[in-house]
């Protein structure tokens, strides 16, 4: 009982209201930072602009400019850019980029504007320009600097409540575990009545649901993470009416979550929300433009690489016996097979003693394991920083392969694979995809399936562009490699 665990006396006596004063959410003092930072993005991007331009009067033409600091703000505000932190548990600075480079967009149009009809004097096309470039690339820098660096010693972590104790309120808790990025701390969980009693709970069991206003302030939570799936509908609208009195920040777990994932689109038909879902399908001109990304990036990637291509080609020809490359049958598109290239890593004799090390392996399947003697001293390294996978680039121009896209697979593993999850096949196998940018050899196969299924139900462009740019820092930092 919550009452053995804690007094309730204190705190029933309090109102609804007194949550939202006595547990401060640490978004205002992310909100502010962010904003600060984007003042100094904006006076050095009008910096960056005097110096590419033709100022007559840097001094005064940079004093008018900072005048216009408010003006910016109130775009970004109405853009979201200090907002969706507190909406999203996963929100990153690479996630801003869209909606930064709109704001950039409309407010170096109103700059021009601005500096046409006050004493700041016309601004030219290569200052308007360099202004909106410097803007963009100034402010997602400071905005990785100040999340990445000095929220994360100012800014308090998320205290989140877990309302659910069903199979997907476990897989979430499970996941945020593995991600201390996310600075959320999963403090416990209400009992919903709806637990599977022969499962331990996914978080210690701090009350029942009508114990709600008690736990937040006894144990200090800011967000609420609830279950769809194992509330009631009419349990649940109280619940959410709860949390608003309380100024909870609110999560909530979708009934459809393990198939719909998170390309949803919020419709509004009369006031009435509706989820939209993609189509089963991918029009052709989303493939023509997925095609000519990957040509494009797979090229230029060759022909930058090359010298590179070819030192590590001699240090694996120097460091052991056997081929450079090692070149294996993968499952692609639709089910058909290719010939996936890599760097050679493993000694010539690694796949007659893959079936022999099967019995030490930490995933039933596949081979996994934490230190794998058939790799050779070069090969670690190699591994280390994803350099073994450089040839695959060949296999992106033959269109075998793409830059994002789900795990191609081997034969072997492929044929684990059964129903719907057979769906993660209708896009081409990718260098790169959820699998490596949220785990690698961390996720166990079925949720890596599961993954590759929602990358396909839910693909667009910048997602593809999205991944890219967080496999980055992923592979650099060497982060779940194998």
């Amino acid at each position: 009982m919550i009452e053995e665990v804690f007094s309730l006396q204190a705190v029933e006596a309090a109102p609804r209201g007194e949550v939202k004063r006595r547990f401060k959410t640490p978004d205002p003092i992310l909100r502010r930072l962010l904003a600060a930072g984007d003042a100094l993005s904006i006076v050095s991007a009008l910096g960056v602009a005097a110096i590419a331009g033709e100022m007559s009067d840097r001094g005064g033409q940079l004093l008018w400019g900072v005048a216009a600091i408010p003006l910016f703000l109130l775009i970004f505000k109405l853009y979201g850019l200090y907002d969706r932190d507190v909406k999203r548990v996963t929100h990153s600075t690479v996630d801003d980029l869209p909606w930064l480079f709109h704001a950039t967009l409309v407010g170096g149009l109103l700059l021009w504007l601005y500096a046409k009809y006050t004493p700041m004097a016309d601004l030219d096309f290569v200052e308007v320009l360099s202004f909106g470039v410097g803007l963009l690339v100034i402010a997602a820098s400071v905005r990785f600097v100040v999340r990445s660096a000095v929220a994360r010693h100012i800014v308090s972590r998320d205290r989140a409540l877990i309302l659910g104790t069903g199979d997907v309120a476990r897989t979430l808790v499970s996941k945020i575990a593995n991600h201390p990025e996310y600075r959320l701390d999963i403090v416990g969980s209400l009992d919903a009545h709806s637990a599977a009693r022969n499962q331990p709970p996914v978080a210690p069991i701090l009350g029942r649901l009508d114990d709600l206003e008690a736990v937040v302030q006894r144990f200090g939570i800011t967000r609420v993470m609830l279950s769809a799936r194992d509330l009631e509908e009419e349990k649940l609208e109280e619940v959410l009416l709860r949390c608003r009195a309380g100024s909870l920040k609110v999560s909530i777990l979708p009934r459809l979550a393990d198939m719909v994932g998170p390309g949803l689109e919020v419709d509004d038909v009369e006031g009435v929300a509706v989820l939209g879902v993609n189509p089963p399908w991918l029009p052709r001109s989303s493939r023509a433009l997925k095609r000519g990304m990957d040509i494009l990036l797979a090229g230029v990637l060759l022909l930058l690489s090359a010298p590179l291509i070819a030192l590590l080609a001699l240090a694996v020809r120097i460091d052991s016996r056997g081929p450079v490359f090692f070149s294996q049958t993968r499952v692609g598109r639709n089910g058909r097979r290719f010939r996936l290239h890599k760097f050679r890593t493993m000694s010539p004799d690694a796949e007659q003693r893959r079936t022999a090390l099967l019995a030490q392996s930490t995933d039933p399947h596949w081979l996994k394991l934490e230190h794998d003697p058939r790799i050779t001293r070069i090969g670690r390294y190699l591994r280390r920083l994803s350099l073994d996978e450089l040839p695959q680039l060949w296999n992106v121009l033959r269109g075998e392969m793409s830059m994002v896209g789900p795990r191609p697979l081997i034969e072997s593993e492929d044929e684990r694979v059964e129903g719907w999850a057979r769906g993660r096949l209708d896009l081409t196998p990718g260098l790169t995809g959820y699998w490596q940018v949220l785990g690698r050899t961390r996720i166990p196969f079925e949720e890596m399936v599961k993954l590759d299924y929602l990358y396909v139900m839910n693909w667009s462009l910048w997602e593809d562009v999205r991944l890219m740019l967080r496999t980055l820092p992923i592979v650099a930092g060497g982060r779940g490699a194998n």
